[in-house]
């Protein structure tokens, strides 16, 4: 389905995925649709908007460096305040000329966003991206948002994914399957054709990249690494890079009770893009034993670097990968098979370098920004046609 050149509000609050929201509005533009992004004001690491429209009409009080010295309870509750204005203030300024369609990529505040919404739809169709069907991946401090969510599904014209896991949650949840678009994630960076092999000799690197959180399974593999026998163990290590959205100290502590510290290296410390492809250095196998996910903005640059993946059997993970061919895939939250799998990547390193092989072929398969951006706008135009339809019947 081809569609006219479109005006479209993207629209990322707190620019929880600033690299998908980059791409995708190059991806539209490359197809002459006209994209705005919004979100909070940029900052000094938010080095890759370049090349998009850009609005910073979020959070113009919370992101002030005052707000900064506030202890976490007030700043938070100046937050939620300011969302609420935000929305209100990009309500009003989107009302003097009314894009096509209205693209959310996250609701930070469900329970005040399903009462905001409303004068949106009253502008142009909505969509939604639900990159999280369990919001905050479970976190314990989003307890109570997955319902409130879910109560704002219902208000928009179309809801997109990126597994089939994704749509079926929602099928489940009532959305109705018309409504329900799956579209893939892409690279968040340009990709090189002509990877290098690797053998993967010599020390191997479990590498975990990416924010640092309780779900994603820091400590799991740390209990798994220390399962391993002492021969195998000797040959490996632990590398977890990300900026940390949990207190690391006690994965150090769980570390030096297994007996594995010195094999353990933790840098808490954000990780600019241009320093990504040296962290997947010869020998490493990208690490993801997730508790939960829908899809992993990070197995994208994992791919791109034509790495062996150990990953938990769950959304993206499962279906973008093939167990066997592209690495190795276990079941979530199980340590013993996810030493195995450790133990198999170091003590069979021919197999590892099928996985590594396999991996970059994958990696020169995986659709474009372009082609993700013609799918989206196919998403657009059923959502305006469907607007359309309904007016009609009423």
């Amino acid at each position: 389905m081809s569609t006219a050149p479109l005006r479209v509000a993207l629209i990322d609050p707190s620019l929880f995925t600033l690299p998908y929201d980059r791409n995708l509005a190059r991806g539209l533009g490359a197809l002459g649709h006209e994209v705005t992004l919004h979100g909070r004001p940029l900052r000094r690491e938010d080095n890759d908007a370049s090349g998009v429209a850009f609005a910073p009409s979020f959070y113009r009080l919370a992101e002030n460096p005052r707000a900064a010295a506030l202890p976490r309870r007030l700043r938070l509750g100046l937050k939620g305040i300011d969302h609420v204005l935000s929305m209100a203030r990009l309500r009003r300024a989107l009302a003097r000329r009314p894009p096509d369609v209205i693209h959310f990529e996250w609701l930070p505040l469900p329970a005040a966003d399903r009462r905001l919404l409303g004068a949106f739809r009253a502008l142009a169709p909505l969509v939604f991206t639900v990159h999280d069907t369990v919001p905050f991946n479970g976190a314990p401090s989003a307890a109570g948002q997955g319902d409130a969510q879910s109560a704002c599904y219902a208000l928009f014209d179309r809801l997109i994914v990126h597994t089939e896991q994704g749509r079926a949650r929602l099928q489940a949840a009532g959305v109705p399957a018309a409504r329900i678009a799956r579209v893939p994630m892409g690279f968040m960076d340009e990709v090189p054709r002509d990877l290098p092999a690797d053998a993967m000799q010599g020390e191997i690197t479990f590498l975990m990249f990416g924010e640092i959180k309780p779900y994603k399974g820091v400590d799991l593999l740390i209990e798994a690494f220390a399962r391993l026998p002492p021969a195998l163990r000797s040959q490996a290590r632990l590398r977890v890079v990300g900026r940390p959205r949990m207190d690391p100290g006690p994965l150090r502590e769980l570390a030096a009770q297994r007996g594995v510290a010195a094999q353990f290296f933790l840098e808490p410390r954000f990780v600019p893009f241009e320093e990504i492809p040296a962290l997947f250095g010869t020998g490493t196998v990208a690490t993801f034993p997730y508790r939960e996910i829908e899809a992993s903005a990070v197995l994208p640059y994992a791919i791109a670097q034509g790495r062996p993946v150990l990953a938990s059997r769950i959304g993206s993970f499962a279906e973008v990968l093939a167990d066997g061919e592209h690495g190795l895939l276990v079941p979530p939250g199980n340590v013993d098979a996810l030493a195995g799998a450790m133990a198999r990547l170091i003590g069979e390193r021919d197999f590892a370098a099928r996985c590594a092989a396999n991996v970059r072929a994958l990696a020169r398969a995986m659709p474009d920004w372009e082609e993700i951006g013609r799918m989206t706008a196919d998403v657009y135009a059923g959502a305006i046609a469907a607007r359309h339809a309904d007016r009609r019947a009423a």
